[in-house]
């Protein structure tokens, strides 16, 4: 999963970004409000944290420019606690939730999984595809009820699979959502890595779609299009 976070105070913004990569998230990090929507409207994220007070452009004004022009990722809005306005404006700009100043990181963090669950149609922390579970607040993964070992990488990619299953995912967007900005990015290390899950999960969860990309599915509806790949 990968985050963008626009704040101006760097020390916080610097706070908010280990925290999210502690968690497994993938970041990208902008300082004022021209750069965030620079990044919000040119890069793919799952979610952004953005706050209302930031030079060179507002976040009020950001959010309604990415609204306009169709971006339509989870926003959480960082607010000063005694405005109670910038909350309301901001969700009329078309923000998902707020998180007032000061505040503790756990709630932003929770706040936007909860986001991007929402998003993609999960209610629930505990996501399931047949035997398969991943706990969003623990990032645990279990297959038939045992803990399954996976790499940083590895977590990131199942993550999004869990999130978006029986969806065709290409190898362009996966690559996307698994790097940061900055990164040299080489779709085809998507093989390697999708290759050292099916070792760890079977064969059956992430089936090959010819030509588009790759889908997890539950092991029920595995024969119902594509094919598995060892």
């Amino acid at each position: 999963m990968r985050i963008l976070i626009v704040e101006d105070d760097k020390d916080l913004n610097r706070q908010l970004s280990d925290a999210f990569e502690e968690a497994g998230y993938v970041v990208d990090k902008a300082c004022d409000g021209e750069e965030g929507h620079f990044l919000g409207d040119t890069e793919p994220y799952d979610a952004v944290v953005l706050d209302i007070g930031l030079p060179e452009m507002d976040g009020i004004t950001v959010l309604e420019n990415w609204r306009r022009e169709g971006r339509n990722m989870p926003v959480l809005i960082l607010t000063a606690r005694d405005r109670w306005n910038d909350k309301v404006s901001g969700i009329d700009a078309g923000a998902d939730d707020y998180v007032t100043k000061p505040f503790h990181i756990e709630e932003v963090l929770a706040r936007v999984r909860a986001l991007i669950r929402r998003s993609a149609g999960h209610a629930a922390s505990l996501i399931e595809c047949g035997n398969l579970q991943l706990d969003t607040r623990t990032s645990k993964v279990t297959l038939d009820g045992g803990p399954v070992k996976l790499t940083s990488h590895e977590l990131r990619l199942l993550s999004y699979f869990m999130h978006h299953q029986d969806r065709v995912l290409s190898r362009t967007e996966l690559t996307e959502h698994l790097y940061d900005q900055d990164f040299d990015r080489d779709s085809n290390t998507i093989e390697v890595f999708i290759g050292r899950l099916r070792k760890k999960l079977g064969g059956q969860y992430i089936e090959t779609v010819r030509g588009l990309g790759y889908r997890l599915v539950s092991g029920e509806k595995q024969e119902e299009g594509g094919e598995a790949a060892s």
